[in-house]
Order: C-alpha cells, then structure tokens, then sequence
C-alpha cells in the first residue's frame, strides 16, 4: 500500500489541500468534517462511480454522524447540460443548502466541472469538495477551481472559477476503471512533461507500461508529480492571464475532435482527444517553424506506442458521416471558439522542444485549414503528409 500524500495548493484566500493515497474513503470523515459548519452533505455523484465505491465513502461520514443527500447523475459529456445543470441546481436547493454548507463532487471530471460550476452560483456560492474518481480526474479537472458546462458552440465554455476547499483522490478507485480510462488520465500526466519539465517526460516514457498497467509506486508518483505540477502553475496563475494557458496543450485539437463525435465518450474518451491533439499540435509546432522535426517525431511515436492513433482511427471509421463530422471546415470552426483566443485571433499552445510549451497567438486560420485539409485525408496518422 502507498503512502498517503498531501500537496498544498497556497492561494489566497482559498488554500485547500489534495490528499492522494489509497483508501482514503474508509475514513474520508477525517478530512471532510473540520470544513462542516453542520453535520449534513449533499453528494453529486456519478451513477456508474457511486455504485462502485459509494458504500465505502458514505460508511465513513454515517459513522461520524453526518448525514448524506445523493444527487445521482449520468456518466458522460452529456450531463454537462443546461439541463442537467438545471435539475441538479434544483435538487441541490430542494434539500435546503444554506451558504455554509458543502457540497461533494463524487466522479470523474464532468461531475467535477457540473458540481463545481453548480456550487458556485448556487446562494452566490457555497464551499464544494472534489472527490475524484478517475485517474483524469485525479491529475487534471479536479485542481485548480475551473468549472463548467457545455453549449452547443462548443465544450466548457459556460462556466466560472470556482476553487474546492479540498480534493481526495483515492488510487484505490482506479482499480475498477478500464483501460482507456486508464490511458485518457496517461495522457494529462505526460501532458505535464511536455509542458514544463523534459525529465518527468522522460520518466513517463521509460515506466509507461508501470504507469498503465499497475497501480504502484510508478503510477502514485506521476499522479502526485502531476498534480504538484499542476498546482505551482495555478498559484502562479488561477484565473489564467498567462502561463496557466500552457495546460491547455493539445486542447484546442481535442476539443474540435471530441465535438465531431458529438462528444460521444465510447467514441472518443477526453483524454484519447487530448493525446491526438498533443501530436498535432507537435506536427503544427513543426509547421510554424518552432520545433524540430525529430523531437516532434519523438513525441508523435510516444503517443503512438502508448495506443492512441488506434483508437482516433476507430473513431475516424464508425463515423455516421465522416466527411460532415470531421470536415476541415467544421473543425476549425469548433477552434474558433476556443476560450483561449482572442481578438477574433486562436491562439494555440504549441512547443519550442519538449518542456517548453508556450501560447502561440495568432494562429494564421488559412494556414490551420490547410494543416486540418492534411490531417483529414490522412485520417490523423501519426505519419507526416
């Protein structure tokens, strides 16, 4: 068994603490208790992920005496709905929260982002903890206080800051998730690499199979070097004005991919998106004449050893119609209303060389097509066109 971990993530006036450790259900009262002004919880929690580790979470607050409202929601992009956001603000007021009150979110990253998002508005905001239950979850979504739902232009572009007063992300959970689930997460931790540190790159690379496979020291490191990561940027930079943006890498991409399959998770998990996005964002990188080509096929081959190009080419295939939803075009009008642009302008992170990430303003849109043209006849192959 691991060693529980804690990392602080020091913002004023909202620090709060990330626990990361195995078992931290049994006695999640522990940490949940001190930030209660009265002895109730209201729980949004994903269906599929409180049928699985609900029993073992709540045990631990009944024992304390606290008592538990559950407001279930449906796996996937669809609950990050108006609608969605909607019933769940109205059961959440239906138990009668009051602005001292705390509320959980018990899932992956759309329960996060529909809690979070939810907890903010509500009373003009009350206190939320993340309960993240998968490893993208762990690493990305729930640290750093971004919350929202989507609309029909695009993902999450309704949304607030909202930070959480306290993250547990239990490794015990990720046992019971599946491969791909397993490999979208992979890919918001060596994300991290890519961005500010060439050497946790490089210890992605040699234990990726540990990484994946087993849920071990290898893996328990790279969640907490992740999020440690992840957290000094947001200290830096909570409400993303500068260098935050660079944890957007490959992004801009995947959320233009993910919408083509009209957000479809057994098409194309979110961190499946990501990972592809990285790659073309290497090969734009390449383009734009800021990364060499070896160093771009380095990463583009990392990515395509780990199994992700298999898994875009499925999607590419079973597409209802193919050249409609991944229509050049249609991507880059997707792009276009990216939260990150500006100016009527897309702004893009690209790569100088692998650590060194950086917002790439101005994205000349003609030039994006034509690079989108390319990657569409190829079907987004890890080859260059």
């Amino acid at each position: 068994m691991q060693n529980n971990n804690k990392i602080s993530v020091d913002l004023k006036p909202n620090k709060y603490d990330v626990i990361i450790g195995a078992d931290l259900y049994a006695n999640a009262a522990q940490y949940i208790t001190p930030l209660l002004a009265r002895n109730r919880l209201i729980i949004i929690a994903d269906e599929n992920a409180w049928a699985l580790h609900g029993d073992r979470f709540s045990a631990s607050l009944r024992a304390a005496q606290i008592e538990i409202f559950v407001v279930r929601v449906a796996s996937g992009e669809t609950s990050k709905s108006f609608a969605s956001f909607e019933r769940v603000i109205e059961e959440i007021l239906a138990h009668g929260v009051e602005r001292t009150d705390v509320i959980v979110a018990f899932g992956g990253g759309v329960v996060g982002d529909l809690t979070g998002f939810a907890a903010g508005v509500i009373n003009r905001g009350v206190g939320f903890i993340q309960v993240p239950t998968t490893l993208l979850s762990q690493v990305d979504s729930s640290v750093g206080g971004k919350t929202a739902i989507n609309a029909r232009a695009g993902k999450n572009l309704v949304g607030i800051f909202h930070q959480p007063r306290l993250v547990l992300a239990d490794t015990t959970s990720l046992k019971t998730l599946g491969s791909r689930d397993i490999m979208a997460g992979f890919a918001e931790i060596f994300k991290i690499g890519l961005i500010n540190d060439a050497a946790f790159f490089d210890y992605c690379q040699t234990n990726a199979e540990q990484i994946i496979a087993n849920n071990g020291p290898e893996r328990q490191y790279a969640i907490e070097k992740a999020i440690a990561a992840k957290a000094k940027i947001v200290i830096e930079d909570e409400f993303e004005n500068g260098v935050r943006a660079t944890l957007n890498l490959g992004h801009s991409f995947a959320h233009a991919l993910e919408a083509a399959t009209n957000y479809d998770e057994t098409a194309l998990r979110h961190g499946e998106a990501v990972a592809i996005g990285i790659g073309l964002a290497a090969k734009f990188s390449v383009k734009s004449g800021v990364l060499d080509t070896q160093i771009a096929q380095v990463i583009i081959g990392f990515i395509k050893d780990c199994g992700y190009y298999e898994q875009i080419a499925v999607a590419f295939s079973n597409s209802a119609d193919t050249n409609q939803n991944f229509a050049p075009e249609k991507l880059l009008a997707t792009m276009c209303h990216d939260k990150k642009n500006s100016g009527g302008q897309i702004n893009l992170i690209l790569l100088n060389s692998i650590g060194d990430a950086y917002v790439h303003k101005n994205a000349p849109k003609q030039m994006l097509l034509e690079f989108l043209h390319g990657e569409c006849e190829s079907r987004f192959s890890p080859q260059y066109n």
